[in-house]
């Protein structure tokens, strides 16, 4: 008897698709535009990201302003410098500016005479002063408001004031000048002179002069500056109508804007 054929049932369907041993993708791993089949039957979503663009921020313009404004008004200060320094080298190469010359040639005591019922000094000095324009192609406007004052050390004995007049190209004026003065509490001052000259047979006297003026260059004529002479004197006697002797002289003389 042919034997009985068992038929055991199979649990896999031949005919059915084969089941993936694997998820196509990965958990974890970025998924395609239909999500994750598994997850979206379960109701489940990914949680909902913002994307936030990256705002980078510029700096203030206030600042790029002065950084502007700094750089420009530096630029035309140097620009400024540098065309100054140009005009003053071409009127340098062209009028070869020199220095005016003073010089005190002559001095007579007129009055030196010490008062004393009020202890008062009473002097008065004619002076010769010689004055050089060296200069071919400046002239010099000397103007009013000069002043000139004769002192020994530290004490003004007399003042005066220079004439206006107009120097011109190498010319020499010679000026005569009368100082007048008057010191107070003089005794102490005459004594100190009279041991001066016993010790050293002379007197130091000082002469300053501070003169404004106008520089004409060519036609131009310029704006007001200020000469100042100092002059240094070394005389015999201060005597009043006596014969002074000017064994040296020395002047220095100094231009102020």
């Amino acid at each position: 008897m042919a034997d009985h054929q068992k038929i055991h049932p199979v649990a896999h369907d031949v005919e059915a698709p084969p089941a993936p041993t694997a998820p196509l993708v990965p958990r974890g791993a970025s998924k395609s535009d239909q999500g994750d089949p598994a997850v979206v039957r379960q109701g489940h979503y990914p949680p909902f990201q913002r994307t936030i663009p990256v705002m980078h921020s510029k700096p203030p313009k206030r600042r790029s302003c002065c950084c502007k404004c700094l750089c420009w008004t530096i630029s035309l200060l140097l620009l400024l410098v540098i065309l100054i320094g140009a005009t003053v080298g071409i009127l340098f190469l062209v009028f070869r500016p020199k220095l005016p010359k003073f010089s005190v040639d002559k001095l007579e005591i007129t009055q030196f005479n010490l008062n004393n019922s009020d202890d008062t000094l009473n002097a008065t000095f004619d002076v010769t002063i010689t004055a050089t324009n060296p200069n071919k192609k400046i002239g010099i406007y000397y103007e009013g408001g000069s002043q000139i004052s004769g002192w020994y050390q530290n004490t003004q004995l007399c003042e005066g004031a220079l004439p206006k007049f107009y120097q011109g190209h190498k010319n020499t004026t010679v000026l005569d000048l009368a100082l007048t003065g008057q010191t107070q509490n003089a005794t102490g001052l005459i004594n100190a002179l009279s041991q001066q000259r016993q010790e050293t047979g002379n007197i130091p006297l000082g002469l300053k002069v501070n003169q404004p003026v106008k520089i004409k260059l060519g036609s131009l004529k310029l704006f007001t500056v200020k000469f100042r002479v100092r002059c240094t004197l070394i005389v015999d006697d201060l005597a009043a109508n006596n014969q002074i002797t000017i064994s040296s002289s020395s002047c220095k003389f100094r231009l102020r804007l």
